[in-house]
């Protein structure tokens, strides 16, 4: 008898195969609806690191300023004049490093301000562009140095390689003396396409380029490669509750009054659409650009005092 009534007892007790699948159905759908939710928490940690890492840079470089007489940190050094004979040229991250040697942090002229080192998780690599979905630039193409964009451009035009030529004689800047701090960047996320690669950029380079006299709009240039990163960000759910990455996303940006912000991309404001193509889903362009080629849309926070040039 009490063998029969255990028996009863352990069938009412157990499953059927519909309660079964009714189960799963219901854990796999508490799932679909929680998986987008931690997608976008992660974005938004990265997001915020990324800010925390670049008010970082902005407070060293503003140390820099005060130690140097208000002048603002150059981009870099590479005439044999600034690094002597033989010299290996030095950026404001660090030293270029060689095939066999990596860049040493201890060369960057925010070295003294950063305790900090040029490795995969730094200060200087926004967690946002994870090591691995780029191709690092310089020699041998195999350290990391930094995934933020400095506006040598505007701050320091004598030592921006690769524009000091064209535009070696405008000012140095001082830290004190420019205009609208609150909407000048400073540093923002970087990257460059080049060859259909996805490569790092330590340049934050305007949205138009100086090309010499020639009247107020012909003496610049739209540029052709730019190099704002908008590579945070997402967009709403679609009709099956997946949160997917946005056609643009956001570029966080340190300014020159010590604020960090972001700004989320327009398409207009990218080269032709141009998609980077790696794993992150980055675009690149430059804000504020549109179809007129007025000094005017560099001033909006890469060169405050363009229609003066």
């Amino acid at each position: 008898m009490n063998h029969a009534i255990s028996s009863r007892q352990a069938r009412a007790r157990a499953f059927t195969l519909v309660e079964v699948l009714v189960t799963i159905a219901v854990i796999a759908i508490l799932v679909g609806l929680l998986v987008p939710s931690l997608s976008g928490v992660r974005h938004t940690a990265r997001a915020t690191a990324c800010g925390a890492q670049l008010r970082s840079l902005g407070t060293a470089w503003s140390m820099y300023a005060n130690d140097f007489a208000e002048r603002a940190m150059p981009l870099a050094y590479t005439s044999a004049a600034d690094v002597g004979p033989g010299g290996m040229a030095r950026y404001w991250w660090g030293s270029h490093g060689s095939a066999a040697t990596p860049p040493d942090h201890g060369k960057g002229f925010l070295s003294p301000y950063l305790d900090a080192n040029l490795s995969e998780r730094s200060v200087f690599q926004c967690p946002g562009q994870e090591w691995g979905t780029y191709v690092p630039q310089g020699p041998g193409a195999r350290w990391p140095t930094s995934t933020y964009g400095y506006n040598g451009y505007f701050l320091s035009p004598s030592k921006t390689p690769g524009y000091d030529a064209v535009i070696g004689n405008r000012p140095w800047q001082r830290v004190g003396d420019l205009r609208q701090p609150s909407s000048l960047f400073v540093f923002a996320d970087a990257m460059i396409r080049q060859s259909n690669n996805l490569r790092n950029c330590a340049l934050l380079d305007p949205p138009l380029l100086y090309i010499g006299s020639g009247g107020m709009n012909g003496a610049w240039s739209w540029n052709g490669s730019p190099t704002t990163a908008f590579r945070h960000g997402l967009r709403a759910s679609d009709s099956r509750g997946v949160v997917t990455r946005g056609p643009v996303g956001s570029a966080m940006t340190a300014r020159a009054d010590g604020s960090v912000l972001g700004v989320m991309g327009q398409a207009k404001w990218m080269v032709g659409g141009t998609f980077l193509g790696s794993a992150m889903g980055e675009f690149a362009g430059q804000i504020g650009m549109d179809s007129d080629a007025s000094p005017e849309v560099n001033e909006l926070h890469y060169v405050p005092d363009a229609r003066s040039w």
